[in-house]
């Protein structure tokens, strides 16, 4: 029988070590994350058809990247984008883990995705996690430091190497910390506060780039906005809070920050805001919008940029405004004027904001 496996590249290093040591250990209830497509939780789930095997996601991106190349998953196998590890399907708790990290990862995110983990494991239940640094010495010690015995297996044949560790839960976890934060910052004349947690942009800050939005924004009453990759929301929250006739939607691709958002509007007491999660830019009425506003990510060659821009071009009724903030102008520069009107570039402490009209 041909192994779904076939039809996606190969697992990271880390994660493979992850499903081998994860393949001998028993576990008819398995909560996985993915370092790509999700090759550790689709073993799992072949070798286990009774099994239940949630792949939990914090980005809808990633999920999508899967659904796109394997149409039809294993049925033990189900797909979950949200903020927190999704709960069995009967609500008891895990038997197994399986978590792979990146060595450069974010740090708190990771603690705050172990924690996670540990929490939804049935007292007896197993952790694997794995890291693709042989040297490891700061993953092991964040699960010694759960009091628990942490199992080594070192794995020097995978390029690169890797290094795995096994924890059993003995007993409840002693304390959970809450990694979120609340951020307080004023926009005009009204106090806002935003929520934020790991892996959600910006975390513990208002980001200098959101304050330069909101300051070079005016809104007409009525106006109806678009905030594309709104992380932690301060643009909406600032934007929807100047009046109850302005209509706001942001959208992002992460559960995290969709949740944080949705958590600050209601905070807030913003009726007029709205989220959605989505990684694909698409929007409720396109061609209705009067700005759209976005901070876009500096990786993926400007693949997440030039996906902001013709969502703009399509959320936008003619003469609509988009606005971007950047540090990195000359794409904008380039290629808004094969599509856009009045194309204009402002330097402001060492940011750019870009503005162009939809014809």
């Amino acid at each position: 029988m041909t192994s779904i496996l076939e039809m996606l590249p190969p697992a990271r290093a880390a994660e493979d070590h992850a499903a081998r040591v994860a393949a001998d250990l028993p576990g008819d209830r398995v909560l996985c994350t993915t370092l790509g497509r999700g090759q550790a939780a689709i073993a799992l789930a072949e070798a286990r058809p009774d099994a239940e095997v949630n792949l939990w996601f914090l980005d809808r991106y990633q999920q999508q990247l899967l659904e796109g190349a394997v149409p039809e998953p294993p049925a033990a196998l189900a797909l979950h984008c949200l903020a927190d590890p999704p709960p069995t399907m009967d609500g008891r708790p895990y038997d197994l883990a399986v978590i792979p990290v990146f060595k450069s990862g974010e740090a708190e995110l990771t603690r705050d995705i172990l924690q996670a983990a540990l929490e939804q494991l049935a007292i007896g239940g197993q952790l694997v996690a794995a890291i693709d640094n042989p040297r490891d010495r700061w993953l092991r010690e964040q699960l010694a430091a759960t009091g628990e015995t942490v199992r080594v297996r070192a794995d020097e044949a995978t390029k690169p190497a890797t290094v795995c560790y096994i924890v059993q839960k003995t007993r409840p976890l002693k304390k959970l910390r809450d990694f979120g934060c609340e951020v307080v910052f004023r926009d005009r004349d009204r106090l806002l506060t935003a929520f934020t947690r790991p892996g959600v942009f910006a975390h513990r800050r208002i980001d200098p780039a959101a304050r330069h939005l909101l300051n070079a924004v005016d809104l007409a009453e009525g106006a109806r906005v678009l905030e594309l990759g709104c992380g932690s929301g301060c643009v909406s929250l600032g934007l929807a809070a100047r009046h109850p006739s302005i209509e706001v939607h942001a959208i992002d691709s992460s559960a995290r920050a969709v949740d944080c958002l949705k958590r600050a509007a209601a905070h807030n007491e913003l009726p007029n805001l709205t989220v959605a999660l989505e990684a694909g830019g698409r929007v409720p009425d396109p061609g209705g919008y009067d700005l759209a506003v976005a901070n876009p990510p500096y990786y993926a060659d400007f693949r997440i940029a030039e996906m902001f821009v013709e969502a703009a071009r399509i959320a936008l009724a003619p003469g609509g405004t988009l606005l971007i903030v950047t540090k990195q102008p000359s794409w904008y520069v380039e290629h808004l004027p094969e599509t856009w009107s009045d194309v204009a570039q402002e330097l402001v402490k060492g940011y750019h904001l870009i503005e162009a009209v939809r014809a």
